[in-house]
């Protein structure tokens, strides 16, 4: 097994509101200069979840499973920054009270954590609910590989994937991805000096792009690679780096946006070889025996 730090890792409260979707005007500008009337992001998505598909949706960023926010900015920022994919979440309020699920995601601009339960706890959820987190998983490192960036994973749902060691001149991690994903094609989101918080989207407007990479088949919940972005200090194109993270939000018809990819792994000196596995989602990754 790889070798992480899991017990240098500090576990801490963190806790948000199921926060309910908000709209100003009805339209959205699609890239084509359509207008579109779309359910967007917040509240309790009842048949959009992890292991669904991205892409196909009458919607635009919409999130899956549950939204929640911290109404105190900085609290807010504490909860977007400490939650990592894999924490457990628990209902402190309200009819579902007791019960828990995942968080598998972050929502950047909006600033949204994301809620994976079990679909009979939905219809037992209010917008107002208060969700806490026990997160843990940041300063999270490879022992043996420190120059492999971790970002925004739990240490139990890291220890789910099946990393390999590759020896050679130079040891690299194999990790299991979906799907390979150009740099190119990175939208809204670029720009930010961390990837503590929030993620950047696969814009999907190029459809031989789309085609030759396989990019309408994407899943909510898939791990995938970006090829030549460097995410160590924020979202940058470097030739030969690879990044690695989770789709965490659906497409979308705004220029410059698409489906939204959370880091989880990056390095900059291309030490990370992406292993293609149909399988390398969340929803069999943190609901396996």
């Amino acid at each position: 097994m790889i070798k992480i730090n899991e017990d240098k890792l500090v576990q801490i409260s963190v806790i948000g509101e199921i926060s309910s979707p908000s709209m100003g005007s009805p339209y959205r500008i699609t890239a084509n200069g359509e207008l579109k009337v779309f359910p967007g992001t917040g509240g309790i998505t009842y048949n959009v979840r992890i292991g669904d598909n991205a892409c196909g949706w009458q919607a635009d960023h919409v999130e899956p499973g549950v939204t929640i926010k911290n109404s105190n900015e900085s609290n807010n920022g504490a909860l977007n920054i400490l939650s990592c994919i894999g924490n457990t979440a628990k209902i402190v309020s309200g009819d579902a009270k007791g019960k828990t699920g995942y968080v598998v995601g972050k929502h950047g601009g909006c600033e949204h954590v994301l809620i994976d339960f079990d679909p009979e706890i939905l219809d037992e959820l209010a917008i107002g609910d208060k969700i806490q987190i026990k997160a843990q998983g940041v300063g999270l490192e490879f022992i043996n590989h420190p120059e492999i960036k971790i970002f925004n994973i739990s240490p139990d749902l890291l220890k789910k994937i099946q990393i390999k060691e590759k020896k050679g001149k130079t040891q690299k991690l194999q990790i299991p991805v979906t799907h390979l994903v150009p740099a190119k094609v990175m939208g809204s989101g670029i720009g930010k000096d961390n990837v503590n918080r929030g993620d950047y989207d696969i814009q999907l407007f190029d459809e031989n792009v789309k085609k030759e990479y396989n990019l309408a088949n994407l899943k909510l919940g898939d791990f995938v690679a970006v090829i030549d972005a460097d995410n160590t200090y924020g979202r940058i194109y470097r030739e030969g780096a690879v990044s690695i993270g989770v789709i965490v939000h659906s497409d979308c018809v705004i220029a410059g946006h698409g489906p939204g990819f959370m880091t989880v792994f990056t390095s900059k000196d291309g030490l990370i070889e992406p292993v293609i596995d149909k399988n390398a989602n969340l929803l069999n990754y943190l609901y396996q025996d």
